[in-house]
C-alpha cells in the first residue's frame, strides 16, 4: 500500500525549518503532498497576508525534489483539504503537539484513519523571527535610502 503523505505550511519566507519539515515528512511516505495555504486563509487564520504570494510560494516548494505534489489550501478545515487531496498521514511541527489546535487535529482526523505525525519544530528559525529581523531592517533603512543605496 501506497501511503500518502500531507504536509501543510504557510512556507513563507522559505527557511530551514520548512526544509527540516519537508524533508523529514518525505522520508516517513512513500508520496508528499505540500500543502500551501493560499494568501487568503493566511489572513483569515493569522490576521496577516505572507510576505511571498501563494504562486511563488507553491513554485519553491514544487521545486523540492522530495515533494511529489503541491496543493494550494483554500479551505479553513483541514478534514475538508483531506476530502479534496486524501492522504493517509498529516505532518505538523510539534509547536502543535498538546495544543488545543493539535489535539482537535489528531481527533478530527482519527475519525477518518489518518494519522498526525510530529516532527521537531525549528526554534531558531521561523518566518515570524524572520518577519521581525526584516521589520527591524525597514526601520533602520528608511526605503528611500535603500533604494538609492541599490542603484548606485
Amino acid at each position: 500500500m501506497t501511503v500518502i503523505g500531507y504536509a501543510p505550511g504557510a512556507y513563507d519566507l522559505f527557511h530551514i525549518g520548512h526544509l527540516n519539515i519537508l524533508r523529514h515528512a518525505a522520508d516517513h511516505c512513500d508520496r508528499l503532498i505540500a500543502g500551501v495555504v493560499s494568501d487568503e486563509m493566511l489572513l483569515r487564520t493569522k490576521g496577516r497576508a505572507p510576505v511571498v504570494p501563494l504562486a511563488e510560494r507553491m513554485e519553491i516548494v514544487s521545486s523540492l525534489r522530495f515533494v511529489d505534489a503541491v496543493h494550494a489550501e483554500v479551505v479553513p478545515d483541514k478534514i475538508d483539504t483531506w476530502r479534496e487531496v486524501g492522504f493517509d498521514v498529516l505532518f505538523k511541527g510539534d509547536d502543535w503537539r498538546g495544543t488545543p489546535r493539535g489535539e482537535k487535529l489528531e481527533r478530527d482526523f482519527a475519525e477518518v484513519g489518518v494519522r498526525v505525525h510530529y516532527f521537531p519544530y525549528t526554534m531558531h528559525t521561523s518566518s515570524t523571527l524572520l518577519r521581525k529581523a526584516l521589520a527591524a531592517i525597514d526601520a533602520q533603512e528608511p526605503a528611500g535610502r535603500a533604494a538609492r543605496v541599490r542603484t548606485s
